[in-house]
């Protein structure tokens, strides 16, 4: 069945319903978590907001970088330099020691004044995950998850096209559902289970489904 597509501008797709709870979080708590699956926009929405809403310097870090992961070999040195910044770590469930050093950076920056918008860490692993990795940081940091496209927010984007047949047969992933036709959003559906075939078992991602069950699953 050929389901007739709509052009959208990819950054449109930062109209998400959690918005405005991340950025309450990041007016509020020293720490935020900006959680959810690969694809679903976790970067950009964090880029987005922060550009948008916040005056003081804003750094970022991508862990899957080696130059960026690199940085980290004295986590609590190269971290020291950020103060009055807003850090950005993305991937951050690949260096989970680094919740024990952010502990205490976050107390001393606290204690200087600096009680809101210091850390935004955003990840592929889930809130359990994570927290059985790394030492607590209770009282310090805000989990939020980013999910894909809801029917809202699709329906807010293409308010006059929006077609629930579309979203069942492409699913909520932006690059899926946003993709210029049906062949192109089942090829980046191919590759995107392509990829978590590479990381199941990874210890610290502890995914444990076959990557065969998950392909049957969206081929029916």
């Amino acid at each position: 069945m050929q389901i007739e597509n709509t052009t959208f501008n990819l950054h449109k797709m930062l109209g998400r319903t959690i918005t405005n709870e991340l950025l309450h979080a990041l007016r509020n708590m020293p720490a935020v978590a900006l959680l959810g699956p690969r694809q679903v926009g976790k970067t950009t929405l964090a880029h987005e907001i922060v550009e948008a809403h916040f005056k003081k310097p804003v750094s970022y870090l991508d862990l899957e970088l080696d130059t960026d992961l690199a940085k980290l070999t004295d986590a609590e040195g190269y971290l020291k330099t950020c103060a009055n910044q807003l850090l950005i770590i993305d991937e951050v469930q690949l260096k989970p020691d680094l919740f024990r050093v952010l502990r205490g950076l976050i107390d001393m920056r606290k204690r200087a004044g600096e009680s809101n918008a210091q850390f935004l860490l955003v990840g592929s692993a889930s809130r359990d995950l994570l927290q059985q990795s790394s030492e607590t940081l209770a009282g310090r940091i805000r989990y939020i998850e980013l999910k894909p496209f809801n029917v809202l927010e699709i329906e807010a984007l293409d308010s006059l096209g929006f077609s629930p047949e579309k979203l069942w047969f492409r699913g909520g992933f932006p690059q899926s559902y946003l993709a210029p036709d049906n062949s192109e959003s089942w090829k980046w559906r191919s590759d995107f289970i392509s990829e978590y075939d590479d990381l199941l078992g990874h210890p610290v991602l502890g995914h444990s489904w076959e990557g065969f069950v998950i392909e049957n699953i969206l081929g029916n």
